[in-house]
Formats: structure tokens, sequence, C-alpha cells
């Protein structure tokens, strides 16, 4: 019954301007003629009859009027007094006839309690409630939708099962807290949606969800309704082993891999392998080689190739370039499975513009800040995250937690932390805002980074936050009472250091000794992990093979010897693909990389030379149980520049477990003395120039005794064969 005063909400409902269409859609009891009788109200636009049915008696039904004709039914039930669980009938105007429960029957899904803790910013499973969610509501199937629009005026839910309009779900309003919810009966698994919003300036915008879990194929851009906790996981021996050992605390050789370009099937159009097809072809692969972790370039959901995943427009997706949600998980199972742990790349430094992602979301700067001097990255064209506000904070904890906890991941290693630490970041005077203090540090961002670090240490305290930061920021891996929190750090500067001199000619080494030698000057002052990561072998960079001087045999002999004083050097380690079979070519996301390589012996052997390193770093606590403690390295002789050779000790958990690395930069083979750290007997366990590594064979193959003379100013020291361009490492032997 249709009074004057519901009149107004009556157009609110046919013109899309009512912000709680529940308050008049839907079942209430209302008097007639001075008596109790309920009536049952419908605004379903493009429809020929609906007629209300109770469920439990679907014999009697009350055929509803039609009060406008823009699509707005009422039904006036004089025989019941009290609320009771109905369905609707309806039939369109082609004859179809569907039966479906009202989402204007039911109460709200978002408790008090979430809308308290989102309010406050600490609400890190609210991707349980926001986003779409299948659940069940007082027996009955069907999805919640919740959205965080705080400013919009109007937001409905679109898709597949209301033909894409916005008339049809309007959205409710719950209190201050901007979220919008509605639960709609019998959405289900791959149902495709957007939130249509209408902001206060009157315009239209169609969004994608930005806590969606799956997503459709680029170039669409529609979420997909995805039930992520059907998937049963088979790695609880990983996952109980990891509670026992922090990751820190163990050997970590990782494997860089973007998804897309590992390899594909050139025969069916160079189609991508899908996740359980990496599964398999992938994870066989890392565990034959004997890395132990597998980082993943970004994977969720992004709509442009070239971004790499960087540009992230579904946070909470994985994307569906290579399967679904449960795919994924497959993968990282089999990760687990075969005693791999799975790093995945993580970016909350910035969001894309495209119109149906994060930007401007309800026609307001909602998760940016307004001032584009705060808000955007001029270089990037993207969105910086506003870190001051607690929506979004919570919406980023959330996220990581996310990773964490529902897809099993190990590590988390976020990108361009930097970008995030100063507000100065790639602009130039006058495109930024100072902060209170009239500095450039982003005060917002760095306590943003403390709590996440905090936060993830609390919950998941078996977990690693990995930070790509590439600047001189102090107290990255500290503890966050006087740090950032972080687990590790990507050592740039040993990066740009190194590569600058492996990239000289031999010739011109010895007047850059100092950058093989630097990195130990602060070695300590962080937990790093050795890159030689996808951003070093693009971009004209050329790859790490092209990086080396020399003809053939040189170029292999130098990138044999540059990775074996990488995993000599303190730092975990990391590869990118195609670094370990000497591509050629610059890695290209658009191709495969050119496994073909290895039918040629130079390129296998080479193969086979990181494998054996990986194999000498997991057998030895020597290369890894001290990599953050100054006990576990000792030079050897440093300063020998114009030899272009370097000699150390690495110490493992135990004082003779010891092993010794001679490296020589130059392609001279020499003979010489070099001092040991006790007397006894060392043998050669692995050498570069090893004709089975495609080498000379300049090798030591006798067990060495140490002789009681003084050399380096050690007391002890042995004579030995120095391979040209290479690497020799050997083991004291009790």
């Amino acid at each position: 019954m249709i009074t004057t005063a519901n009149l107004v909400e009556l157009y609110q409902i046919i013109n899309l301007a009512h912000g709680n269409p529940h308050h008049i859609l839907g079942m209430h009891e209302v008097k007639l003629d001075g008596k109790n009788a309920l009536a049952v109200r419908v605004f379903m636009p493009d429809v020929k009859r609906i007629t209300v049915k109770d469920p439990q008696d679907t014999t009697v039904g009350y055929e509803m009027n039609l009060v406008h004709s823009d699509g707005f039914y009422e039904a006036i039930i004089k025989n019941r007094k009290t609320w009771f669980r109905y369905i609707l009938t309806i039939e369109d105007n082609h004859g179809n006839t569907w039966t479906t429960y009202d989402p204007y029957s039911f109460l709200p899904v978002v408790s008090d309690l979430d809308l308290h803790l989102y309010g406050e910013g600490t609400h890190y499973e609210i991707f349980e409630k926001l986003g779409a969610n299948i659940t069940t509501v007082d027996g009955v199937q069907g999805t919640l939708f919740a959205v965080w629009a705080p400013n919009a005026s109007r937001v409905s839910v679109v898709g597949s099962f209301n033909d894409w309009d916005g008339r049809r779900n309007p959205m409710r309003i719950l209190e201050a807290s901007g979220i919008w919810e509605l639960f709609v009966p019998g959405v289900s698994q791959f149902d495709k949606y957007k939130f249509e919003i209408k902001t206060y300036s009157g315009d239209l915008l169609l969004k994608s969800d930005p806590y969606a879990k799956f997503a459709e194929l680029r170039p669409g851009t529609a979420s997909v309704v995805y039930d992520i906790n059907n998937y049963k996981w088979n790695d609880k021996k990983w996952m109980d082993a990891r509670k026992k050992q922090h990751p820190t605390e163990g050997p970590m050789s990782i494997y860089e891999v973007h998804l897309g370009s590992w390899k594909r099937v050139v025969e069916e159009d160079n189609r991508f392998l899908t996740y359980r097809e990496m599964a398999e072809d992938l994870v066989k692969y890392v565990k034959d080689m004997g890395y132990t972790h597998i980082e993943l370039m970004p994977v969720a959901e992004h709509p442009f190739d070239p971004s790499w995943g960087y540009q992230v427009t579904g946070f909470f997706a994985p994307t569906s370039r290579y399967g679904t949600p449960d795919d994924f998980k497959h993968f990282v199972d089999v990760c687990h499975q075969n005693n791999i742990g799975v790093i995945l790349d993580w970016v909350p430094a910035h969001f894309p513009k495209d119109e149906n992602g994060l930007g401007k979301f309800d026609g307001t700067a909602l998760f940016e800040h307004n001032d584009s001097r705060q808000g955007e990255h001029p270089d990037w064209g993207t969105y910086i995250f506003n870190y001051g506000r607690k929506e979004v904070k919570n919406f980023l904890i959330s996220n990581a937690l996310f990773w964490l906890r529902e897809y099993h991941i190990d590590a988390l290693r976020v990108d361009a932390v930097a970008s995030m630490l100063y507000l100065d970041y790639g602009k130039n005077y006058g495109e930024w805002v100072p902060n209170e203090y009239g500095g450039r540090e982003n005060i917002d961002a760095v306590e943003f980074i403390k709590h996440l670090n905090s936060i993830v240490q609390h919950e998941m305290p078996e977990a690693l936050i990995i930070a790509e930061e590439s600047t001189a920021w102090g107290g990255v891996t500290a503890d966050v009472s006087h740090g950032l929190g972080f687990g590790l750090k990507w050592n740039m500067g040993w990066m740009n250091d190194f590569l600058n001199y492996i990239s000289l000619d031999p010739v011109y080494r010895k007047y850059h000794h100092n950058e093989l030698t630097f990195s130990m000057v602060y070695a300590y002052t962080e937990k790093f992990v050795l890159v030689l990561s996808h951003d070093e072998v693009v971009h004209g960079k050329g790859s790490m093979i092209g990086k080396m001087k020399g003809d053939d045999w040189q170029k292999f002999a130098n990138l044999r010897a540059s990775y074996g004083f990488m995993f000599g050097h303190p730092g975990r380690k990391l590869l990118f693909m195609g670094n370990d079979i000497a591509q050629y070519a610059e890695w290209s996301e658009a191709k495969s990389i050119d496994w073909h390589l290895l039918e040629y012996d130079s390129h296998n052997k080479l193969n086979r030379f990181v494998k054996d390193l990986n194999e000498l770093y997991k057998q030895n606590d020597a290369l890894w149980a001290n990599d953050f403690d100054p006990y576990g390295f000792e030079w050897i002789e440093c300063n020998d520049a114009a030899s272009s050779i370097l000699s150390f000790v690495r110490k493992g958990k135990k004082d003779d477990n010891l092993l010794v690395f001679v490296c020589n930069f130059t392609p001279v083979t020499r003979a010489m003395r070099v001092g040991v750290p006790r007397g006894g007997k060392y043998q050669e366990i692995l050498n570069s120039d090893n004709e089975i590594y495609g080498g000379s064979g300049v090798v030591n193959s006798q067990i060495l005794e140490a002789e009681k003379s003084n050399y380096n100013g050690r007391e002890y020291s042995v004579e030995i064969n120095v391979p040209p361009l290479g690497v020799a490492v050997f083991r004291y032997e009790k």
C-alpha cells in the first residue's frame, strides 16, 4: 500500500536515487483499515507479471499490482500479519518464467562489528565480507555483494544475472561506513558482475570489484563470482614445517619467473601454459635445478601484458590468463609438495588509471590522494595509494594476509618500496608536497609499512616480507621499533656495482676493483638478497651473457665466474629465468625464453653449472647459515686489483665447516699461494673452469695439504691453480 509518505521513496526507487531501497522494497507490515497486513514491493522493469508465493505452500499466490509503469509492483496480503520468507515467480514480456527469492527480503549480512573494525582499519579478513562472497543466508544460497563507496549517491550491482541493468539490484548503504551491500539469491560461481556507481555529480561509473576473487580474461574487465574455499590442500607437511623454521634461517636460492613467458605452447598459437601445466613443467625444472624457491612476478589481475603485472586492477584475483583461483592454488600446492617455496611479487605502491579500476572509484579520490602532487606517479602514469586513510591501509594489509593465508604463499616481495618512502620520487621541484616537517619522507607510507610488517609478524610469523628498496634508507630489515620491519631486502647496490664491473673488458677491471669489494662494507647493515633480476635484462640493458666481454668462450667463462662469485658472497640468491641458460636475447614478456639453446653444448653446460651451484649452496651451510652475521665471512685477499683476484672464507654453524673461494676475473691462468684459515686438508669441490661446464680444465684435482707457511697474513697456506675467468671452491676436510 503506497502512502503519501512513501510515494517520495517510490520515485526515489524509480529514479535510482534511494540510498536504502530495503526501506521500501521487500516485505513490510502495514495497517489496512486499522488492521495488520503485509505489503510486498518489488521494482523490476521490463517484466509482465510477478507473483508472491510462500515456498512452504506454492499453490497459493499473491499476484502483484503494477503501481508505476516503470516497473514498481506491490501486493497487499490481507490474510497474513507476520513476515514470512517468500519467493517471487516472474514472467517477462517474452514468456520466460523463473522463480527467485527477493534480494530485498534479507537483513544486512555485514555486521556492526565488521563496520566498526573496518572503520578502525583493523578488519584484516574484510575480503570475506566485501567483494562478492558466495554464502547461505537463512537457508538461501546466493552471493553477498559489498563495496566501499562512501561518496556515491547510488550503487547497484550489475551482471550476467540481471542483464547488466542498474535498475534491478540497487544496494543499500550501511550507516556512515560508506559500505553498500546486497545479498542476491541464486547468483553463483562464474557469474560476471560490476558495480554501477552514480556519483553526486550525476555521472555513472562502471567499476570492477576491488575485492573480486576472480576476473574475466582481458580485454574483458568484469569481475567474476568465485568461491575460493572449496580447494582441498595437500601441503600440510610443508605448512607444518615452515612454522618450525623461519625462511630467513634456511637456504634460499630463488628462481624469478614471469609465468606468461617462461614457456609458451608455440604449436597452439603461442598460448600461455596454464597454472596446472606449470605445476608440472615449471616445478619439475625448478626442482631438478635445485632452487629452493620460485618468485612469481605479479599474478594479481592486470589489464596490460607489457606491464608484467605491476599495474594491478584486481588485487585479490589471480589472473585468469592461466586459469582459475583453484588452478593457482594447485600450482602452489604442487610447489610445496616438492619442497619449493613460493614468493609472490606484491604491488602496494601504485595502481593504474584504467576506468574500471580503483581510480576516482566513487567519483572522488578514494584510494588515492585528491592532490595530483601526492596522488600520482608522473613517470608511470599511475595513482599512489593514500596510506593515511584507514580504509586504504585495511585494503592493502588484508590483501597481503589474503595471499599468505588463502593461497599459502610463503613470502611477499614488496615492489617499488623507494617510491613509497619518498614524496619526491620521480618528481621535479613543484611536483610534490613536503611532509608536515618540511621533509621528503612519506610519513604515512612509513607508518603503513611498519604496520603491515608488525601485523604479518603477529598473525603469520612464519611468513616473510621482502623489500625491493633501492636507496640507502636505514633499517629496512630492522625491527619495527627502530626500523621498517622487513625480513629481507634486495641488494640493489651490489647488483649495480657488480654488473658494472663484470661488463668491463678484463683489461680495465683492475681500475674498478672496489666495485667487487665495496658491498662488504655494508653487507651486515641489512639482511640482503643478491639479485640478478628481470629488471637487468630488459629495456636495452642486454641479457646476462650479452653483458660479458670477449669471444664466446670468454663470455661463458665470465658468466660462470659471475654466478660462482655471487653464490659465495653473503646474502640469499636470486636469478631470473633465462639467466641460467645464458639466453642471448633480452627478455620479452611476449614470447617464451629460448629453451632451444639447451641443445647447444655451451648453454647446456652453463645450465649444469648453475644446477651444481645450487646443490653446493644447499649442502654447505657455510653459504647461508651466517649470511647476516660478520662471523660467516672473512677476506683472505681483497686488495689484489692488479690481478683482479679475490679470495675469501665462508663459515658455517660449526667451526670446521669452512669453504675457501678464489675468484679470478682475468683470462690469465695462475699458479699461486693462498692463505687458508687453518692447517689440514683442502679439497676442491667446484671449479667453474671444469671441462664439464665448458671450461679449459684448469682445476685442482688433488687434495691439498696446507703448509705452515705464512701467506695473506695467515699461518697456513696452499698452492693452487687459479682458473682463467673462473671461481674455485675448496672445502676444509676435518
